[in-house]
């Protein structure tokens, strides 16, 4: 038997799932792990989904194998979760499903979310996995103050109520060695989804225009950030934790109460195996995950205006008024003027980008003023886990620019970054 574990990551394969394999089996260095499988919808070759360069090279080594497929599928999860001849039984399972895109259907994300997780929940506990990672997200509101685990925190719409569910689903399974990491915005390299990407692209678009680049709301509105670097090294950190502690001692030294959130259609839930009633909240270990950097809108914009060296500041009051007043035809307005300018630079970039995989288009949820705040920790004190990547600054803004520009993914037209 090997005294490396086996690792099981199901999803994640644009977010976090390449981070994670690329710390578990290293370019330079000895792998972490004996084997690892990707399970996930998209195909790679020819890929349906960006992948990124790194990665790219890291699906051939021979101890890392990817499997394309319907993770919804009850049977499939079954089949996903019995290793290959010569692997030992997967002992990890990190879990990093769920749709994340903000303006799903209640019955899309009720099953491609909640009940994905409950399902994948289930197989490792039936086959024992010394620790199930759940990675989930802030889609909740933290205005006044960064949040803790302990706090009863409200999901912000449909999908962050049943991200939500999810969590209060796998708490609900008996003898799952459940641990759950709630991250705060994603960024790094090679990622394309969440706040920080999108308002590159932005940054470089007022560069072009020679304008002011400016935000809404207030300088004071928190977006708290984490580096995909620490969405992998926390989760091997917890998993290994959790393995070393045990699902009642993990409980006792992080478990918090996930409470029930009430849906606008309790219909939903109608025959939702694996939902708790209210009353019955399950006890979670649970850890925010989050940069020491406390990143707002004014530290955020400032590092992206040092890195175009152009003028950055907000909109007054008449602005963010009108916006509360018509936001969709705003948000249409501010999307029109970036996606012409970004179109422009993208056509005069040598060679020209047909297809840019970056776009300066940005979802009005984006926009909304919505704050990420939260309190890290306790992962540091309980897990004893170290950042690797704690502060969120202009060189670590250009990294990934420059991971993107040495593939081709940025526009080759008076770039002086």
């Amino acid at each position: 038997m090997s005294a490396k574990p086996t690792v099981l990551i199901l999803g994640g394969l644009p977010t976090a799932a390449r981070h994670l394999t690329a710390l578990l089996l290293p370019e330079h260095g000895d792998p972490l792990v004996s084997h690892v499988r990707i399970v996930d919808k998209y195909s790679i070759v020819p890929a349906t989904t960006y992948l990124g360069s790194s990665f790219t090279e890291i699906i051939k080594n021979p101890l890392l194998q990817y499997q394309q497929a319907n993770l919804l599928s009850t049977a499939t999860v079954t089949k996903v979760f019995d290793p290959p001849e010569g692997w030992e039984p997967f002992s990890y399972v990190f879990d990093c499903t769920g749709d994340i895109t903000f303006d799903r259907p209640n019955e899309i994300q009720r099953d491609q979310t909640a009940r994905l997780a409950y399902s994948l929940g289930l197989e490792s506990a039936r086959r024992k996995v010394a620790a199930h990672v759940r990675l989930t997200h802030g889609f909740y509101e933290t205005e006044k103050k960064p949040a803790e685990e302990k706090d009863d925190l409200k999901p912000i719409g449909s999908r962050g109520v049943w991200w939500h569910e999810a969590i209060r689903m796998l708490g609900g399974i008996p003898d799952l060695n459940l641990a759950v990491i709630r991250a705060a915005t994603i960024y790094g390299p090679h990622n394309l989804t969440g706040l920080i990407t999108p308002r590159l692209t932005m940054g470089r678009v007022y560069q072009h225009l020679n304008e002011e680049m400016k935000y809404l709301w207030s300088g004071d509105l928190r977006i708290n950030t984490v580096h995909l670097e620490d969405i992998a090294g926390a989760m091997w950190a917890v998993a290994e934790w959790m393995k070393a502690v045990g699902r009642a001692k993990a409980i006792e030294l992080a478990g918090e109460s996930i409470g029930f959130r009430a849906l606008e259609n309790a219909s939903l839930l109608e025959g939702l195996e694996g939902h708790l009633p209210k009353g019955s909240d399950p006890v979670v270990p649970l850890f925010n995950l989050v940069d020491d950097s406390d990143s707002t809108q004014e530290s955020l914009g400032k590092a992206i205006a040092e890195l175009f060296g152009i003028k950055f500041g907000f909109y007054g009051f008449i602005v963010n008024t009108k916006i509360k007043m018509d936001f969709d035809n705003m948000v249409e307005e501010i999307n029109g003027k970036h996606v012409e300018a970004w179109t422009d630079i993208c056509m005069k970039s040598d060679p020209p980008m047909i297809n840019p995989i970056l776009q300066a288009y940005i979802d009005g949820y984006m926009l909304t003023k919505s704050a990420v705040a939260y309190k890290g920790d306790k992962i540091k004190n309980v897990v004893g886990y170290k950042l690797k990547r704690p502060k969120l600054d202009t060189q670590t803004l250009k990294e990934v620019l420059v991971a993107f520009r040495a593939e081709g993914n940025w526009p080759n037209y008076q770039d002086t970054v």
